[in-house]
């Protein structure tokens, strides 16, 4: 019998990886994993714990619960540097490893986050790098917070600035930096629709599984 299928979503901060990943595992019938959610609960749990997110955040990561992962106040700016900042810690990431492979060794998933295909997955079934401008990175972000809400220029350009300050963060960390993984197919959906991404990576997944 064939193992589950495994499908790797990796990328930037508000590049669409989240939102292809989510439409793929509903097309394709699999359980859908998104691996910053953790890190962002782990912040959150030091915030609320008064402590510095740049702290051993271990113990926090260890004592992760369901409902962590429910709350409604995860995506902020304020968690958004938090699990900038927890997810750099090798025992943060050491303590929810295991987590994210027993999710999707069991009947297969999409996971997206920032080191799936190049540690968490690194034989996973197909690989997909999402990203995009910064600057189109940080107008998604705004509407992700802000809904239709206007953006003056100086406030874009500091989101511009503060997207960039992540990725450097992301990237030249020491533990499982941000990196495309060299089998990743890499999709720039600046100017592409949330559809046409998706009918992309579909259209991968079903050349490599012809393949197999």
């Amino acid at each position: 019998m064939s193992r589950p299928l495994i499908i790797a979503v990796d990328g930037p901060a508000a590049a669409g990886k989240g939102t292809l990943a989510k439409a793929l595992a509903a097309r394709l019938g699999l359980p859908y994993l998104d691996t910053g959610l953790l890190y962002r609960a782990v912040a959150r749990r030091m915030v609320n714990a008064g402590l510095d997110p740049a702290g051993d955040a271990s113990a926090q990561a260890q004592a992760l619960q369901p409902e962590d992962l429910a709350r409604t106040d995860l995506r902020v700016p304020e968690i958004d540097r938090g699990a900038s900042l927890v997810a750099a810690q090798p025992a943060v990431r050491a303590a929810l490893l295991d987590r994210q492979r027993v999710f999707a060794t069991q009947s297969g998933a999409v996971v997206d986050g920032r080191d799936i295909g190049t540690v968490v997955f690194p034989d996973a079934d197909v690989k997909f790098f999402i990203t995009a401008s910064p600057r189109t990175r940080a107008m998604r972000r705004h509407r992700q917070v802000h809904g239709e809400a206007a953006l003056a220029e100086a406030e874009l350009e500091a989101a511009v600035a503060e997207i960039g300050a992540r990725d450097s963060r992301d990237s030249s960390r020491d533990t499982a930096p941000l990196l495309q993984a060299v089998d990743a197919v890499l999709i720039e959906t600046d100017d592409l629709s949330a559809e046409q991404v998706l009918e992309k990576a579909c259209e991968e997944v079903t050349r490599r599984k012809g393949r197999s």
